[in-house]
C-alpha cells in the first residue's frame, strides 16, 4: 500500500489533512467518504515530495535520534522492515515526519534498499545513508542502527548542552546592552543638563559621555538602521563561498575562536570517521563524508586532500599531522591504530576524547563569560557615574 495526502471537509464543514494508506487515490476517497467527509485533494507522498522537493524539513537533531533509536528497537525484535517504518510514521506525532517515513516505505515497498530509499527522501545526512547502506551489505542492520542510534543521541546530547550553557550568558548580554542603553538615553541627559546651564567647565570624561548620550538619543535608528543593513549584507556575504572563506580563515586566526573551531570540528571528524569505519565503510570514502560534516572550509579542504593521499598510499595519521588543524594526541592516536590493526577502536577513543576536551573547553569558556559580562557592565556603569559625580565634586570645591 503506498500513503497518501488528504484534504477534505469533515460532516462539520471544517477543513481537514492528513495521511492515510491505500492502494489507490480512489481507495482513500472512498474512505473518506465512508468517514461522511468530502475528498477535496488526495495525492500519493511521492508524487507530491517528487513536484516539491522540499517541502518535508529535514528531521531535526532530536527527532533523528528519536527514529534511529525507534527503527534500531524494532528491527532488533526481528519485526520486518516495511512494518518497522509504518510504526515508526505512525508513532510520530509531527505530520512531517509521518509524511516522510511513509515515503521513505513507499520505495521500500517498490523494491529499494533502505539506504537507497532515505537518499530518494533526500531529508537525511550522508553520514546516515552511508552508515545504514553499509549495514545492511553486512547483514546487521540492527547492530549498526543502534550504533548509529547512540551517535546521534550523543551529537544531540552535546548540541543541547552548549544550547543551554548559552542561555544564561545571552541573557546577561541582552539585559547588559538595555541598562545602558537606558542610562544613556534617559538619565545621563536629565543629570548632566543641570551642569550645562553653569559657566564651568565639564571633565573630559563628562563630555564624552554626554556626547555619546545625545548621539544615542538623537541618531538612535540611523543606528539601528546602520546595525541592520551591516547585519544583512555581513549574511549575505557569509553564504557566498568567498564569503564563507574569509570568514572561516579569520576564526582560524584568532586564539580563542581557532581553538573552538579546531576541537568542534576535530570531535565531529573523529566521530564520524569512527562510525562509519565500525559500520564497515571503506576508509577513503569515509574520509569524503568526514570532510562534509566539516563546518570550517579550510578544514574540509584539509580533509579531502588528505583522502586524496590516502588513496596514493600515504597514511592517515601524517596527513592530518601535516595539516595541524588536529590535536597531536588524536593524531597519534589513530597513528597507533593504523601500526597495530586497531583503527576502528582508536578512533572512537580519539572521539570519546576529543568530544570531552570540547564540551569542557565550552564550559570554561562559558563559565569565565558570565563573570566578565558583569565585569564589563560594572565598568561601563561607573564611568557613568563618574561622568555625574565629577562635575558635582568640582562644584563642591568650588564652593569651599
Amino acid at each position: 500500500m503506498a500513503a497518501y495526502h488528504y484534504k477534505a471537509f469533515d460532516d462539520q464543514g471544517a477543513m481537514q489533512k492528513g495521511l492515510l494508506e491505500g492502494d489507490s487515490a480512489r481507495q482513500i476517497r472512498q474512505q473518506l467518504r465512508d468517514k461522511r467527509w468530502t475528498p477535496v485533494e488526495v495525492s500519493a507522498v511521492n508524487d507530491r515530495q517528487d513536484k516539491h522537493k522540499n517541502r518535508y524539513k529535514k528531521p531535526s537533531a532530536y527527532e533523528l535520534a528519536l527514529l534511529t533509536r525507534q527503527l534500531s528497537v524494532l528491527l532488533a525484535a526481528g519485526i520486518p522492515l516495511e512494518e518497522t517504518l509504518a510504526a515508526v510514521a505512525k508513532q510520530s506525532p509531527k505530520t512531517h515526519i509521518k509524511s516522510l517515513m511513509l515515503a521513505v516505505r513507499s520505495h521500500v515497498l517498490e523494491g529499494l534498499s533502505l539506504a537507497r530509499a532515505l537518499q530518494q527522501a533526500a531529508s537525511f545526512p550522508p553520514l546516515y545513508i552511508a552508515t545504514i547502506a553499509a549495514g545492511e551489505k553486512s547483514g546487521h542492520l540492527d547492530l549498526i542502527l543502534n550504533q548509529l542510534a547512540d551517535y546521534t543521541e550523543n551529537r544531540f546530547a552535546l548540541q543541547k548542552k552548549i544550547q543551554g550553557a548559552m542561555v544564561y550568558p545571552i541573557i546577561l548580554m541582552v539585559m547588559a546592552a538595555a541598562v545602558i542603553m537606558g542610562l544613556m538615553s534617559f538619565v545621563v541627559p536629565k543629570i548632566v543638563k543641570v551642569f550645562e546651564q553653569s559657566e564651568q567647565a565639564l571633565p573630559l570624561i563628562t563630555q564624552v559621555v554626554l556626547t555619546l548620550s545625545n548621539i544615542i538619543t538623537d541618531w538612535w535608528w540611523l543606528i539601528l538602521l546602520v546595525l541592520v543593513a551591516a547585519g544583512f549584507v555581513l549574511y549575505r556575504f557569509a553564504q557566498t563561498q568567498a564569503g564563507k572563506l574569509a570568514i572561516d580563515s579569520l576564526v582560524l586566526k584568532l586564539p580563542i575562536l581557532a581553538r573552538l573551531s579546531k576541537g568542534l570540528n576535530a570531535a565531529r571528524f573523529a566521530s564520524t570517521l569512527a562510525i562509519l569505519v565500525r559500520s564497515g565503510v571503506p576508509l577513503i570514502e569515509a574520509l569524503h563524508i568526514g570532510a562534509a560534516v566539516a563546518t570550517n572550509l579550510h578544514i574540509q579542504q584539509t580533509i579531502m586532500t588528505a583522502a586524496d593521499r590516502v588513496t596514493e598510499g600515504a597514511s592517515l595519521s601524517s596527513q592530518l599531522e601535516r595539516a595541524s588543524y588536529f590535536p597531536p594526541m588524536m593524531v597519534q592516536m589513530i597513528k597507533s591504530g593504523e601500526n597495530s590493526g586497531e583503527l576502528e577502536n582508536m578512533l572512537s577513543r580519539a572521539a570519546n576524547m576529543q568530544e570531552a576536551e570540547a564540551t569542557n573547553f565550552i564550559s570554561t569558556l562559558l563559565s569565565l563569560l558570565e563573570p566578565l559580562m558583569l565585569v564589563f557592565m560594572g565598568i561601563i556603569v561607573m564611568i557613568i557615574v563618574m561622568a555625574v559625580m565629577l562635575p558635582i565634586v568640582n562644584m563642591n570645591d568650588l564652593a569651599g
